[in-house]
């Protein structure tokens, strides 16, 4: 399984260096696939289970999920419960963070029976609300399998109803200065969604990675230079949502 994976991604790799650390396949946690600047899509997922479910279904729904991380199209990915909701107007539960190279690739991915039968048979039944966003990450250095344990910030923007597409790039310059805000983070992408249909109506997202909690807090701590860059595009905003995920231990699956 993990040997596919990495066939998946050599095309992004770099040439090994004889100093280069090599990770053995045999220890999936040890694993940091990097990859050169490149081009990705980003695709996040929030849900809100219905309060009366069960604790094992909700288990074996994640399960369900986690196992999708075996199939072709998919570089990464993770899902679990959200670890913080800044954003109390919206109560999701739970997320799924997944990478793909290319837009087909999702596509392929949402289409799958596999992916078909885990939203029917364990998603729909256990599940309030969902909301999906995508979009296409520019540029992306570092790992495309962010660290199990690595604190994940979710930025998702709705923009003031009766602006123009002209704003956008405003506010896409300013999500993209507040990196340069931060201390100790592993990577971020941002973008605009392309997937409308599920998305209520919000345009703009983000994914801010940190190596773990510990930094992620460090940020709330000290937060006057990104508010400094958000007051920039504030007039601009309608609402936004902001909640933090721990990426949890892989799942060792076969679908």
């Amino acid at each position: 399984m993990l040997g596919l994976k990495v066939r998946k991604l050599s095309r992004f790799l770099p040439p090994l260096s004889s100093s280069a650390k090599r990770y053995s396949p045999s220890s999936p946690s040890n694993i940091c696939i990097r990859m050169s600047k490149s081009q990705i899509i980003e695709h996040v997922v929030l849900f809100k289970v219905k309060d009366e479910t069960e604790p094992a279904k909700v288990s074996g729904w994640l399960s369900g999920l986690n196992g999708l991380a075996s199939l072709d199209q998919v570089l990464h990915l993770s899902a679990g419960p959200i670890h913080r909701n800044l954003s109390p107007a919206f109560k999701f539960t739970h997320m799924l963070h997944s990478r793909y190279s290319s837009k087909e690739d999702l596509s392929g991915y949402s289409g799958h029976p596999s992916h078909l039968r885990v939203v029917k048979e364990l998603g729909s039944p256990i599940m309030e609300d969902l909301m999906a966003v995508d979009w296409v990450a520019d540029n992306l250095s570092g790992p495309v399998v962010p660290r199990p344990g690595s604190a994940m910030r979710l930025t998702i923007m709705k923009l003031k109803e009766g602006l123009g597409d002209e704003e956008k790039p405003k506010i896409l310059g300013a999500v993209g200065e507040i990196k340069d805000c931060l201390g100790s983070l592993d990577q971020t992408t941002y973008g605009e969604n392309f997937s409308p249909a599920r998305a209520k109506g919000f345009s703009i997202a983000s994914v801010t990675i940190f190596p773990g909690l510990n930094e992620l807090e460090a940020l709330d701590s000290n937060p006057e230079m990104v508010q400094l860059q958000r007051d920039k595009v504030r007039d601009l905003l309608d609402r936004v949502v902001v909640l933090d995920y721990v990426v949890p231990p892989p799942q060792s699956a076969s679908l």
